[in-house]
């Protein structure tokens, strides 16, 4: 028999199928073959009986890597589409749906030895032994009630020599166990009872009886959306089939987790990049040997290896992370869609503020549309309370917090509430400015301000993570006045302390949270009221339930509508309901202030009322008439490389046969241009990018199929569609 096989290489002159001669292999399988001088793994996708090329010059398949074919039949037909559509090497396709340590081989299975007790009547054995074979006799009889114990753990507890002495009389044997590594073991998952209301069951048959592959459920903040999930994966694995859950933050993955494994068990498995080697690789191979039938992680989980899929939940849809930033550039909707059609399976995407191209999709009826309008307890969404910053300065309070929120913060700590404290900048101080000069320190590798980080006394870049030591003067004219621009977490928590020093509190960012446990931990301990309060950014926006949160103050409200990206109004309104659906989940009423400078901003004046229909109306509009995405596709070729001269020679090289595209058919495009990326220089790479607005989406495939085909040693060429980060 003879096998197709696709070597686990990236470079562009290996991207092309190799023949090999096997016996007992399988479509699917990891294979070791003999490449050049060299021995490579690869996944085999065909198996035939005849062979292209002379028999005598086929070489021979060297190994068969797993008992199990890695890759099903469904994974192999979406790498082979998300190569052609994305114009990236068939591995580096293969490569999404294979844990990075498994392609190594730096992990394997794990298996433990279990001492089982083998010695009949326990009172004639205890016969047999010595009276002063103490720790031996304490093991037989400690053994006769359990049977089965880890011989690691028996050996600690009555010494090695005792345990090995029952095993050579024969009264107990060791045999060897494969052990699954469990993420969050410690994590209770006990089932709660929930009576759904009449609104959850009306949108769970409706999502159930429609003949329409992707349903939007637009449910306001607490509306219940996620016993929505539970129930509809409830149907699924009724029926035999499985289902993928996905979130936007792997920081909401164990909250998730813990209420699927209260309903399922052992059913579901965790797919994220923060588990440890041996916990990822366990966790694959139980979902691709049907051992669990639910997989739960953030953007990545969309490729897990499950079979049969009858669901695929797409949680806080509109999040920016469900599209990946690195080659391949695939968003996770697309993937989703081949998978459901693959399996003739349903799409939920859920959210309190979809995204205005899927809101549109919904209106225009390409999509199911569903509505939680109302929160499950029938509390009112929490009252917000905007507050004008420019006359705090103006009263002379330059503290992070209004007088407004320091007295609600005063108000919950005595009643015994909890608070929330969202901005979006971790680290003390978004950057340090000489006030002489203005000098702001940069990192040397990026072309970015470098973030003042308190506790280290040190300077980061977030691009790269290289770190400076603190400037006690300005470099470049000796000035000693420095003031820090913008408010980190860091410099929050400073402020909170002072004002309030019996108040505990925790902090929750990239830094404070950099594992899964740190996650974990962070959010257990504010959950079981061991903090006061929590101050966060992102990560602590969506998705999160904590009953004892009657506050939630937005610091920065107005920062990311200043950002040079035409989402940023959609992108501030999400945030914002985001954030203060956090408030008022439980008995107490839910309040939220608002700090600004921008008070009388169309956006913002419309997220504190909650009203996305108004909102999405304005928005598209504006898109419209600015021509936008969804009324057009902004497409962005970067050009990087170490060498200035070089990135600029690709560049001009890029842009003349694209040029000619647009002399053709000018009418395709909204916009044209070349010019240096906002961020000139990343990690030590220069930086330029060609952007264009097309009003016809098939241009993106003649756009990858031109930069495919530039080859230049040390450039690097990459095409992104409707990117959600411009930098």
């Amino acid at each position: 028999m003879f096998v197709d096989v696709i070597v686990d290489i990236l470079a562009s002159e290996t991207d092309k199928i190799f023949e090999y001669y096997a016996e007992d292999v399988s479509a699917g399988d990891r294979v070791r073959v003999p490449f050049g001088n060299t021995v490579k793994d690869g996944v085999v996708i065909r198996t035939k009986q005849n062979s292209d090329f002379d028999p005598s010059k086929i070489k021979k398949v060297l190994e068969k890597l797993d008992e199990v074919p890695a890759l099903s039949e469904e994974c192999l037909q979406l790498a082979d589409a998300i190569s052609k559509a994305y114009f990236v090497s068939k591995a580096s396709a293969l490569r999404l749906f294979l844990p990075a340590e498994m392609r190594r081989g730096t992990v394997r299975e794990k298996f433990v030895k279990i001492a089982e007790y083998n010695a009949g009547d326990v009172s004639e054995a205890l016969e047999a032994l010595k009276k002063n074979a103490v720790s031996q006799r304490a093991a037989l009889s400690f053994m006769s009630v359990q049977k089965r114990f880890r011989l690691t753990e028996l050996n600690a507890k009555y010494g090695a020599g005792a345990v090995n002495g029952l095993v050579q009389r024969g009264l107990l044997r060791v045999v060897e166990e494969k052990n699954f590594r469990r993420p969050y073991e410690a994590m209770e998952s006990g089932e709660k009872k929930v009576s759904l209301t009449f609104d959850q069951e009306s949108v769970i048959r409706d999502i159930k009886e429609t003949t329409k592959c992707v349903t939007l459920l637009h449910g306001v903040t607490g509306s219940g959306k996620t016993e929505v999930y539970l129930n509809l994966i409830k149907s699924v694995l009724d029926r035999g089939k499985t289902a993928i859950l996905l979130v936007p933050e792997i920081s909401l993955t164990p909250q998730m987790l813990k209420n699927l494994r209260g309903r399922f068990g052992d059913e579901c498995a965790i797919l994220h990049s923060s588990l440890s080697p041996g916990e990822r690789f366990d966790e694959w191979w139980r979902l691709r040997t049907g051992e669990a039938k639910i997989a739960v992680g953030a953007r990545s989980a969309v490729f897990a290896p499950l079979e049969n899929l009858g669901l695929i939940v797409i949680d806080e849809e509109h999040d920016g992370s469900y599209q990946s930033e690195s080659a391949p550039r695939y968003t996770t909707l697309e993937v989703a869609l081949f998978r459901a059609t693959y399996n003739k399976s349903k799409i939920v995407l859920g959210s309190a503020t979809p995204s205005v191209e899927t809101y549109k999709r919904a209106m225009e009826g390409e999509y199911n549309f569903t509505e939680l309008k109302e929160r499950v307890n029938k509390r009112p969404l929490p009252q917000v309370e905007i507050v004008d910053m420019r006359r705090e300065v103006r009263r002379g309070n330059a503290s992070v917090f209004s007088s407004a929120l320091k007295a609600e913060l005063k108000s919950v700590l005595e009643n015994g509430h909890q608070a929330i404290l969202f901005l979006n900048q971790r680290g003390y101080s978004k950057s340090v400015i000489c006030t002489s000069c203005g000098y702001v320190p940069k990192c040397e590798a990026c072309d970015v301000a470098l973030t003042y980080h308190m506790e280290e006394g040190a300077l980061k870049c977030h691009y790269c993570n290289a770190k400076y030591k603190m400037i006690e003067k300005c470099p470049n004219c000796g000035g000693e006045y420095l003031r820090y621009g913008g408010v980190g977490t860091q410099r929050v928590v400073g402020e909170l302390k002072k004002l309030f020093p019996a108040a505990r509190i925790l902090r929750m960012d990239r830094d404070t949270a950099q594992s899964k446990e740190g996650h974990f931990k962070i959010l257990g301990d504010f959950a079981e009221k061991k903090a006061d309060i929590l101050v966060g950014t992102q990560m602590i926006a969506k998705g999160h339930d904590f009953p004892a949160v009657t506050l939630v103050g937005i610091l920065d409200a107005d920062q990311s509508l200043h950002f040079s990206d035409y989402r940023s109004g959609e992108r501030t309104f999400q945030l914002i309901t985001q954030v203060a659906g956090r408030s008022g989940r439980a008995g107490e009423a839910g309040k939220v202030i608002l700090q600004t400078y921008q008070p009388e901003n169309n956006v913002l004046r419309l997220a504190v009322k909650y009203d996305y229909k108004s909102f999405y109306e304005h928005e598209i509009a504006l898109r419209k008439a600015t021509g936008f995405p969804p009324f057009t596709e902004i497409i962005r070729v970067l050009v990087s490389s170490e060498d200035d001269e070089k990135a600029k020679d690709a560049l001009r090289g890029i842009y003349e046969k694209l040029s000619e595209k647009n002399i053709k058919n000018p009418s395709a495009f909204h916009y044209f241009g070349y010019m240096k990326a906002p961020i000139k220089k990343l990690q030590n790479k220069f930086r330029y990018q060609i952007l264009m607005r097309v009003k016809t989406p098939a241009f993106k495939f003649t756009v990858q199929e031109v930069c495919a085909g530039y080859k230049m040693r040390g450039v690097f060429v990459s095409v992104e569609v409707n990117p959600q980060n411009l930098t």
